[in-house]
């Protein structure tokens, strides 16, 4: 077993300071609502902070500004999007040893994770520097948007080092079910960000480059945080410095995992860098509507985010111990809060989204079009939720590679065979909208069929032979 003894189920870990959640034992809803509720209070506060770049450089610097900010969501998350992806596969797999209690292969994958996380950070920062020009150009960036688009982008990637990093370490106290640790650091993160944003947006008026910068700033210190916390742990999880290294075997593990979901993140961004560009070709009004909505958007995501989260690290646990019937339990019950909550905001947002755009720029044609969006996409929600849903049972499970496909097809192929065709024959930013209810919905089929066919259970034992815990 290593270094570490086994915790008993229920337990605070080693000496009660780690904070993690053996979901292997115990109630189903409790264990997912203790892991889910952390991680929706703490992408609360990281959407928070994103928004607040956009609405106080949309009320001090104008929609220009506001366009610039907003409309570099997708490309950025493209660039990132790739590694971030790359970085997970080690959260699945350091779950599931951790159900096995198989402290010794976690170690290793722990520092694997480490060092991969930092080179995959270095190539990403340099990546999106020096192709922020030529990226922005291919998205038909406006002219009078472009300079501010490059300016925002580049600042954005010198930082971007600590966001993977950041990422990577959040992601193997998650697999520990520690999520109220990265939730501290981003309430405090997102205080940072803000106090920043004011200063360098407000009475300095450094524009979109003050909302980078601060951004940049609040990412550094999360990451750092988030790091020191792993050195000072006294759990399964701890990182020592002079074991941070690549095992061969342990990365082919962690690249398998996490390369489809990489791939995933990619290939979602690629269709949605192609509906901003064509979204752009409208003008700045409507990358500065489309922006402000997809801010409002990402609140949506809050809860689908927290409980896909939840939803992986349980059945990563749960398939680690070989309780099978529980992880299809908790399967179910993940994916129908998530649907649920998810369907919920759609319709309280159908009726007060004016409003909720308004927040961000008063001019008339702005909102007009953020609210067009809004009303409709938002009743669709239910099957964004359901196809996170059922692709987070797919990575927990160890199938990352059917979601990826799933997504190729519906999110990337479907998506931009539409807008092609679509925008030509109907050329209003309308159609544009209903690309995303149409292959939401699409991709919903594909997954029920597969969750209610395929043995997902037993994938990850099949194809990797995982050893599990005696008595297990």
């Amino acid at each position: 077993m290593g270094l570490f003894k086994t915790k008993q189920k229920g337990s605070d870990g080693a000496g009660g300071k780690d904070s993690h959640l053996d979901m292997t034992g115990g109630s189903i809803w409790r264990n997912m609502v203790a892991f889910a509720v952390p991680v929706f209070l703490g992408q609360l506060f990281q959407q928070l902070y994103n928004t607040a770049d956009s609405i106080i450089v949309g009320n001090f610097s104008g929609k220009g500004a506001l366009a610039a900010v907003s409309s570099s969501g997708n490309l950025i998350f493209m660039m990132t999007g790739f590694f971030m992806g790359l970085t997970l596969g080690a959260g699945v797999v350091i779950s599931r040893y951790f159900g096995a209690r198989d402290y010794k292969a976690m170690e290793a994958a722990v520092h694997t994770n480490i060092a991969f996380g930092a080179v995959c950070g270095v190539l990403m920062s340099a990546l999106g520097f020096f192709l922020a020009p030529q990226m922005l150009i291919l998205m038909n960036t406006p002219a009078d948007v472009l300079p501010l688009s490059i300016t925002y982008f580049r600042l954005y990637f010198l930082g971007a080092f600590f966001t993977l990093m950041y990422n990577t370490c959040m992601s193997i106290l998650r697999a520990v079910g520690d999520s109220r640790t990265p939730l501290y650091y981003l309430i405090f993160s997102s205080v940072v960000n803000v106090v920043f944003d004011l200063i360098f947006v407000g009475p300095l008026r450094m524009g979109v480059a003050g909302a980078a910068i601060a951004t940049v700033i609040s990412q550094a210190v999360s990451a750092a945080m988030c790091f020191a916390k792993l050195l000072r742990s006294t759990g399964p999880e701890r990182v020592v410095f002079k074991r941070i290294r690549f095992d061969g075997p342990m990365l082919h593990q962690i690249a398998g995992q996490g390369l489809p979901s990489g791939v995933q993140n990619s290939i979602i961004s690629i269709a949605n860098v192609v509906v901003q560009s064509n979204i752009n070709a409208f003008g700045s009004d409507a990358m500065a509507g489309c922006g402000a909505y997809a801010k409002v958007e990402g609140f949506v995501f809050l809860p689908i985010t927290a409980f896909t989260a939840a939803i992986t690290t349980f059945i990563g646990q749960n398939l680690g111990a070989r309780e099978y019937e529980r992880a299809k339990r908790g399967a179910r019950f993940g994916i129908c809060c998530a649907v649920t909550l998810a369907e919920l905001l759609g319709v309280i947002l159908y009726f007060i989204c004016p409003f909720v755009i308004r927040i961000f720029n008063n001019d008339p044609a702005v909102v007009a079009i953020g609210v067009s969006q809004m009303r409709t996409e938002c009743f669709f929600f239910f099957a964004l939720a359901f196809a996170h849903g059922v692709s987070a049972v797919m990575r927990g499970a160890g199938r990352a590679r059917m979601p990826m496909f799933t997504m190729l097809a519906c999110w990337c192929i479907l998506r931009v065979t539409y807008i092609t065709l679509a925008v030509q024959a109907f050329p209003a930013i309308e159609t544009i909208f209903w690309a995303y209810p149409i292959t939401w919905g699409t991709s919903c089929v594909v997954f029920l069929l597969y969750y209610l066919k395929a043995d997902w259970v037993h994938a990850f034992e099949r194809e990797n032979g995982l050893r599990t815990a005696p008595g297990k």
